[in-house]
């Protein structure tokens, strides 16, 4: 069994091996053992890894077409995060949606983030860069396959700082002829602990018309008690409140959907759960990935067979999804 990942890190030299770095690099398309952890010689030829993908991805065919259909989820990481982290989230999600139907193919987009919160600034200017390169390497990549008569369905999941590189590569792509010329979209993006701004997710905000032309659902799971949203957070020198924290503006396009986490949250035992095992980082902001309920709505979103407000894992609370409370 191998992991598919787009890499955009750098290489280095260390003790006379190669290794990846914590800043920029040129795109590298890895298959990783599932054994192993990430390293420079693991990349193959673009054309070899999007073949094995979209192999993995299929699902079955359309009837009408003859196409291949099915569903490729790419995930996207936040800041002060290493490779080995990235790749046990990934291992984890890959695991856990599986066990909830999805019989897909799980990638992640790999950028430059240093293993240290005081990295914050640093590794969001980072992610500005390495935007451009999902859009060049990945959306670009992906569009060209749709123009091509592909039915193969692409998702996101941006964790943290990954919903920002998200949204900035979706406004650079509609600022690149080649590709915003082309007929385009993804189908289900979803923002976990997302670290932009509420207010910027508003439907006429310049900065997200991109996103919701070129998607067929937005569904943003938003916990009030995730810390390290905090204004307070010096890290994060008080920027505006998240939308990871605060949820979705009530102004937001009627592509979005806010999933309100906080009860559900409320009751997880976080002391009956191990670090590094059930979870990765800090659990208030980092819980998603590893939790059964989380990965079988996630699941059922991907899908779309079931309507947003039916899916089982949710109930209504005072007129706004919830994510069903443990005992309800």
């Amino acid at each position: 069994m191998y992991d598919f990942i787009v890499c955009v890190r750098n290489k280095k030299t260390l003790n006379g091996a190669q290794i990846f770095g914590n800043e920029p690099g040129p795109t590298m398309f890895l298959k990783v053992p599932s054994n192993e952890y990430p390293i420079p010689s693991h990349a193959i030829a673009r054309r070899e890894w999007v073949s094995t993908v979209l192999a993995q991805a299929e699902t079955g065919k359309n009837e009408f077409s003859g196409n291949p259909t099915g569903d490729i989820l790419v995930f996207i990481h936040g800041y002060n995060n290493s490779q080995e982290i990235v790749l046990k989230r990934h291992r984890k999600l890959a695991e856990d949606l599986r066990s909830a139907g999805y019989q897909g193919a799980v990638i992640s987009y790999d950028w430059p983030s240093a293993q240290s919160g005081l990295n914050y600034l640093e590794d969001r200017d980072d992610a500005k860069d390495t935007a451009r390169r999902l859009r060049d390497d990945c959306i670009s990549l992906f569009s060209s396959q749709q123009l091509a008569g592909c039915e193969i369905n692409v998702h996101l999941l941006g964790h943290s700082t990954g919903a920002y590189v998200i949204r900035h590569a979706f406004a650079d792509a509609d600022e690149k002829t080649s590709i915003k010329n082309r007929p385009w979209t993804v189908s289900q993006i979803a923002f976990i602990g997302g670290d932009i701004s509420s207010r910027s997710l508003n439907k006429n905000d310049s900065k997200s018309k991109s996103l919701y032309r070129h998607c067929v659902r937005l569904t943003n799971y938003q916990n009030p008690y995730d810390s390290v949203l905090k204004l307070s957070n010096t890290k994060r020198i008080g920027l505006a409140p998240r939308v990871g924290r605060v949820g979705l503006p009530n102004d937001a396009s009627e592509k979005a959907v806010n999933v309100n986490c906080g009860p559900y949250f409320y009751q997880l035992d976080e002391d009956a759960l191990t670090q590094g095992i059930d979870y990765y980082g800090s659990f208030p902001h980092s819980w998603h990935i590893g939790d059964t309920t989380f990965a079988q709505d996630l699941a059922s979103t991907i899908s779309g067979d079931i309507d947003r407000h039916k899916i089982p894992t949710r109930t209504v609370e005072n007129g706004e999804l919830v994510l069903k409370p443990i005992n309800t």
